[in-house]
């Protein structure tokens, strides 16, 4: 492409928007002497034919994915490099997967994987022209095969960059918090984004609406890994810091908009449930459905998880939370590290006891992610005898998720966690559950 420096191919799933629209943000506000183009691939096909359009012109293809779909996105990286490829076209792969596994995916087939947040990354290989020589935050081989490995991207306050990318017009809910302190030990986001809060300021947030409803955007929605969180930097809800962000979205968003807060993407952990902080979200929000982070119905496993709760706060939760006018979600996990018979018999009794009061659970299966604690802990499965259990709630409305195909992922997750084991002494030793093995 005649004039530009460089083109930017976003390989742009409905599962990652976020991530890019993040990056983007960035992108959009960043001052810089390189020409450059952003095109969106919403296909294999699509995202070839950018490449192929690109010409001679510096091709940077950004890639964002889960661990879970990591084998299957790495097929698809055969696909277009099949259709469209050249000395002048890098594929970056970033997101929790690339960071946690960064050799695992350089082998994969991406030619580059950034460690970490990737707004400051992603800039600094803009101004460089996709030329990785000396940029933080990532990790490729050189021309020799030499493993480079350059440390982790510098984290930034959130206010640092605007959550959705204005300039293209994309849009999405807005990342509210960053990390999380309870860095439980099956989930990524602690371990990538380190175990405490960063918050966007409620200015910040203020100005965010704005703009959405400046573009006649309704909905307001929050990305944050525990909602009532927001705010603080401990444990303790901060509900000064929670009203003022809500009542000013409210007052932002007019009377035509909605708020939503403690409903996907985000949920609200079961101990910060409490009449209070219901009647808060109730008085300046629009949802009447709420999801719970329960996990398991065994206290032993919770203790293990490092959950920092236990099953009654989860029965407490979803009692308040119906009493109040809310349709409750629980999220749980079956086939969690160390668990025996025991274990899932209460998992089992407290999915029947909360589907009794009115909740739906939200099924999962246990997946060793990589970055996290359990990496190494075996595949979660789940018997038969817990699946007709599992497929009863289910077919009464009670039960939905993907559990079934989680199986399969968790599977291929420790295929390669035992192809690619950690090196030195295992961070990954699980602890013991009394009476129930290792967890």
């Amino acid at each position: 492409m005649a004039g530009l420096d460089l083109v930017l191919v976003l390989r742009y799933r409905k599962a990652v928007t976020y991530g890019f629209h993040a990056l983007l943000g960035a992108l959009g506000e960043h001052e810089t002497a390189t020409r450059f183009e952003v095109r969106f691939g919403e296909s294999a096909e699509e995202a070839a034919r950018h490449i192929r359009e690109a010409g001679a012109t510096r091709v940077l293809v950004l890639w964002s994915f889960y661990s879970p779909d990591a084998a299957a996105l790495a097929e698809e990286l055969k696909q277009i490099r099949a259709l469209a490829d050249g000395p002048n076209v890098t594929h970056l792969a970033g997101g929790v997967h690339a960071t946690a596994e960064p050799v695992q995916t350089l082998d994969a087939g991406w030619d580059m994987a950034a460690i970490g947040e990737g707004e400051s990354t992603l800039l600094s290989l803009v101004d460089a022209k996709g030329d990785p020589a000396g940029i933080t935050g990532l990790a490729y081989r050189d021309a020799a095969g030499k493993l480079i490995r350059t440390g982790k991207a510098k984290q930034r306050p959130l206010d640092d960059f605007p959550g959705f990318a204005l300039k293209w017009d994309r849009f999405n809910a807005l990342e509210i918090t960053r990390g999380c302190v309870y860095a439980c030990r099956f989930c990524q986001t602690p371990f990538m984004f380190s175990a405490k809060f960063r918050h966007r300021s409620v200015e910040n947030v203020r100005w965010h609406v704005d703009q959405m409803r400046a573009r006649g955007l309704r909905d307001v929605r929050f990305i944050t890994p525990t909602a009532l969180s927001y705010g603080s930097q401990t444990e303790e809800p901060n509900l000064a810091a929670v009203e003022e962000l809500l009542a000013t979205c409210r007052e932002g968003i007019g009377p035509n908009g909605r708020v939503f807060f403690g409903s996907f993407p985000s949920e609200i952990r079961p101990e910060h449930v409490t009449r209070d902080t219901l009647r808060l979200v109730r008085k300046y929000c629009d949802n009447n459905n709420i999801i719970v982070g329960a996990q398991s119905g065994s206290d032993r496993v919770l203790d293990a998880a490092k959950r920092g709760h236990g099953v009654e706060e989860v029965k407490r939760a979803a009692r308040l939370g119906i009493e109040e006018g809310f349709r409750i979600n629980v999220d749980m996990i079956f086939g969690m590290p160390g668990e025996n018979q025991d274990d899932v018999n209460d998992s089992l009794d407290l999915a029947r006891e909360l589907a009794d009061l009115g909740a739906r659970i939200h099924a999962h299966t246990f997946m060793p992610l990589p970055g996290t604690p359990w990496r190494d802990a075996p595949p979660g499965d789940v018997d038969p005898a817990t699946s007709r259990e599992v497929d009863r709630l289910s077919r009464r409305g009670a039960l939905y998720g993907h559990w079934q195909k989680q199986r399969d992922h968790a599977a291929r997750l420790a295929a390669a966690a035992e192809a690619y084991p950690r090196p030195g002494r295992s961070r990954t030793i699980l602890p013991t559950i009394p009476g129930g093995g290792s967890c």
